[in-house]
């Protein structure tokens, strides 16, 4: 049965927000689902930044990750190791990763470069859901994922910001914006 790796992360970041190359990701929230967005399983972490390891506190209140969350991670290049061996399980039936936006695709694309990380992910197709919904819908221009949520008839489901719950509700939009088969 074919798979899509849902993922979402959560970044170091401030009022105004910051560019890709000064933002560290603070955590990993993934979701591997079935063609109707069903979970199979799940993945989460918090990751320890290196460059700013202190947290704005714009980003402790959006993210609601406390620094003590991340004081206690392992960086990054330990994370990634453990997410890989979690998704090497599912490699067989992996159709693509997905993400609800180009953020989270270009801050990874970003770390695997600087940090010289090897990822299945680099081996799948990415869909940015946020256009692919923007498109199925024939809207002006694509919506947050609050909003596309709720003109697809759907609420959100836990705390905003968190990576797994954000990974969890974009995996709810995916059956409803893959061609059916």
């Amino acid at each position: 049965m074919p798979h899509w790796l849902v993922i979402d992360l959560e970044a170091t970041t401030d009022e105004g927000g910051w560019p890709v190359e000064d933002m560290e990701i603070i955590e990993i929230g993934a979701t591997l689902v079935n063609r109707e967005g069903r979970e199979i399983d799940h993945f989460q972490r918090f990751v320890k930044p290196q460059r700013r390891p202190l947290l704005t506190p714009f980003c402790r209140q959006l993210t609601h990750i406390g620094q003590a969350d991340i004081d206690s991670a392992a960086p990054l290049s330990a994370v990634w190791a453990q997410f890989e061996r979690w998704l090497s399980h599912y490699q067989p039936q992996l159709q693509a990763w997905v993400s609800w936006g180009d953020y989270d695709r270009q801050q990874l694309r970003l770390e695997w470069q600087r940090q010289q990380l090897h990822s299945l992910m680099q081996e799948l197709p990415h869909i940015n859901l946020k256009q692919r919904f923007a498109k199925a819908r024939q809207l002006q221009r694509p919506l947050g994922l609050h909003s596309a949520l709720q003109l697809a008839g759907l609420q959100f489901c836990g705390q905003q910001h968190r990576a797994l719950e954000d990974a969890r509700n974009t995996a709810r939009l995916l059956p409803l914006t893959l061609p059916a088969q």
